[in-house]
């Protein structure tokens, strides 16, 4: 296999990758995700994966987070090790909180077999609505540019 197709096969996103813009305007929002992927779900909960990446996105009425309550918020995950506390940061011009945490990802339903993943978690709120980015990968697998690609393209509608 060669370099590009031995990543691709492992779960990295290549650098040629052709990304699409999804748009629900009923839950108000856009974001681009990887042509290709495998979308379940609408709306308010939305799904994309390919491999053992996973993009989850779910919208809800909520305020403003902070970094107490989305540390509050992880104390209840199950099964998430968090491997960075959340901090404040800026996604296009709108406040959001960041947090790295480290999970299992589902049984695979052929092998039966899990990954660790890394997932890049982002809260981001406006008008009274809360989402909840999942950007996830398995550890070991670079997909930083692809993801930060991803997530600098939500926009509130």
């Amino acid at each position: 296999m060669t370099g590009e197709a031995g990543s691709a096969a492992t779960g990295d996103i290549p650098d040629n990758q052709v990304f699409l813009v999804f748009r629900d305007g009923a839950a108000g929002y856009s974001m681009k995700y990887p042509e290709g992927w495998a979308q379940t779900g609408a709306g308010r909960a939305v799904t994309f994966r390919d491999k053992n990446n996973i993009v989850r996105i779910l919208i809800a009425a909520g305020t403003h987070p902070t970094t107490a309550s989305v540390a509050a918020q992880l104390r209840k995950l199950t099964g998430a090790h968090v491997s960075a506390p959340p901090r404040s940061m800026t996604i296009g011009s709108a406040p959001a909180v960041k947090v790295v945490y480290t999970t299992e990802s589902a049984r695979n339903p052929v092998t039966g077999k899990r990954v660790t993943l890394t997932v890049d978690r982002y809260y981001l709120a406006r008008g009274g609505k809360e989402a909840i980015v999942d950007l996830g990968t398995p550890v070991g697998v670079d997909n930083v540019d692809a993801y930060r690609l991803m997530i600098e393209s939500f926009r509130w509608r």
